[in-house]
């Protein structure tokens, strides 16, 4: 219900900020980095971005024009930017805004963000060592669990079509990691392709099958892995485009300028939806289905508020309208900084 508030007086339930440009590591399939990632011809690395006193209130200045309910801080490597962050987290705690930080691990993470209210790190390892180390490199396995020693994080596991080749690797990877102190929840998604993308990372369709088969039961027997047959289902589905996605509809992303914008949802650039495996973007897409009462289920309530959302946006003053919200819209370029999306 929040969320839907937030929708109908134009604000948005969620944030998603790429607080720095730089990052040690070269991940293969990278969206961040990709020359489509940013509308109008600019890179990531290209970008200026800020730092120190600029960089913390260039932050809190977005979260209260947003006034979301969830801000992701990601990057490049936001832990890159940690000093700043042990002076943004305190104040979105303080502001009843709850945050997440998505790392490689590369970095040590703060002991002392434990004990702030409304805060979680979650730590990017993308399988077994045999892939994870080669992929991620210098944020290595043994880097990541010195780094988090004594923390207590959410795991976030990005599956690849090599990941699939070898028997009984799914329930290796959830038992390691389950079976640390350090881990909360081990949160799956699916690598996403752009449009017309062939890469060694893409499942193919029997994977994607095999993943909605084994990955419910193996949630039984290791309760910190967060999927369900609902998800099982939804990831066999995923939105059609960005105008059928729920998540998409709901955040509005901004790039290191704090003034970028990435559309139509976090990948950038042109996702190609039908092979969609992020777990925030095919979660909803599954509560969007879900029955609330008298024939009505959540999608109603979603549609009917950001209908009224994009009317609020009309009636003020300097318009800040999500063009993700009007299918077929002309994406904003690089001198409309002012434009509202989603969560």
């Amino acid at each position: 219900m929040a969320a839907w508030g937030r929708i109908l007086t134009g604000s948005v339930p969620m944030l998603s900020i790429e607080i720095t440009r730089e990052c040690p590591l070269s991940c293969p399939g990278c969206y961040a980095y990709g020359d489509t990632h940013l509308s109008g011809g600019v890179k990531l690395s290209e970008l200026s971005d800020s730092r120190g006193d600029a960089l913390v209130e260039g932050v809190i200045d977005l979260v209260r024009k947003h006034k979301p309910l969830h801000v992701s801080l990601v990057g490049g490597e936001p832990m890159i930017r940690h000093r700043e962050l042990s002076q943004i987290l305190p104040r979105l705690s303080e502001m009843g805004v709850f945050s997440l930080v998505v790392t490689s691990g590369v970095i040590p993470v703060p002991p002392e963000w434990m004990s702030l209210p409304r805060v979680r790190v979650a730590i990017s390892v993308d399988g077994l060592p045999e892939h994870h180390d080669i992929r991620r490199k210098p944020a290595t396995y043994e880097r990541i669990l010195k780094n988090i020693e004594g923390r207590e994080v959410n795991i976030h596991w990005v599956i690849t079509r090599p990941m699939m080749e070898r028997p009984g690797y799914l329930e290796e990877y959830v038992a390691f990691w389950s079976e640390r102190p350090e881990t909360n929840r081990i949160w799956v998604s699916v690598y996403t392709p752009q449009i017309g993308e062939q890469s060694a990372e893409m499942l193919a369709a029997e994977d994607r099958v095999e993943l909605a088969r084994q990955l419910p039961s193996l949630a039984v027997r290791y309760p910190k892995l967060l999927f369900n047959e609902g998800l099982a289902k939804a990831f066999l589905r995923p939105p059609e485009n960005p105008g059928d996605c729920v998540f998409a509809k709901m955040s509005a992303n901004y790039s290191a300028d704090l003034e970028s914008r990435v559309e139509p949802c976090v990948f950038g650039g042109t996702p190609d939806c039908s092979q969609c495996g992020c777990a925030a973007s095919v979660g909803m897409h599954w509560v969007r289905a879900y029955p609330v009462a008298a024939g009505l289920k959540v999608g109603h309530f979603i549609g009917a508020s950001v209908k009224i959302g994009t009317l609020m946006n009309r009636l003020k003053s300097r318009p800040a309208r999500p063009p993700r919200w009007t299918p077929g819209a002309t994406p904003p370029n690089g001198e409309d900084a002012l434009v509202q999306i989603q969560p």
